[in-house]
């Protein structure tokens, strides 16, 4: 794999080889301590974490999160292979969509933040932001207990922009004490579909 300096690109935005949307996610400088990306950010992580691999919001070419006002001076932001290095974990989930059982695979919330240097004994909040501006505040401690993941698949299938895509935050719904007696449709208000970016604050 080639390593990247910070100068060797300006990206064009395509989101899984599908779709060019500029402006959509942010560029990102690669360091020397990480694999250079290779394919479109799709989740950035900023606020409270150890690891950078970007720099400020640019104003002009991260509209999404300008317009969702996320501001920050550093961040960590993860393309599709750098998700998929981390561990996996696969749970099945009722969804209120169709209220079928489906497998959804991921890593584990607490693995992501932990590769951006958030340890996951830390007392901090994290605030989940779906594309469409749904942001869902969670503490690290429910993060841990709910074993909550980052789904990156459905049934063998990659989630894709424009379904629940590209990320989404889910857990175990039909066996966590917490949700399994809820009704269908109230389980999950704490799992964002269409999950980018991840903001995390002390205390």
């Amino acid at each position: 794999m080639r390593r990247r300096t910070n100068n060797d690109w300006m990206n064009k935005r395509h989101f899984l080889g599908t779709a060019t949307l500029a402006g959509l996610w942010p560029a990102v400088d690669a360091l020397a301590a990480d694999p250079a990306r290779k394919g479109p950010g799709l989740l950035t992580l900023s606020g409270a974490i150890g690891k950078s691999n970007r720099g400020p919001v640019d104003p002009a070419l991260d509209q999404l999160l300008v317009k969702h006002g996320v501001k920050f001076d550093k961040a960590y932001v993860f393309d599709s292979e750098a998700l998929l290095r981390l561990p996996s974990v696969r749970i099945k989930a009722t969804l209120e969509y169709d209220a079928k059982l489906h497998s959804l695979a991921g890593p584990l919330l607490t693995s992501v933040l932990e590769a951006a240097g958030v340890p996951t004994t830390s007392e901090v909040t994290i605030a989940l932001r779906a594309v469409d501006g749904y942001v869902v505040p969670l503490s690290m401690a429910n993060a841990r207990a709910y074993r909550m993941i980052v789904a990156t698949e459905i049934d063998g299938t990659p989630l894709s922009l424009g379904g629940l895509g590209p990320q989404w935050a889910i857990y175990e719904a039909d066996t966590l004490a917490a949700f399994k007696d809820k009704p269908l449709k109230e389980r999950f208000a704490l799992c964002p579909w269409g999950l980018y970016s991840i903001e995390v604050t002390r205390g």
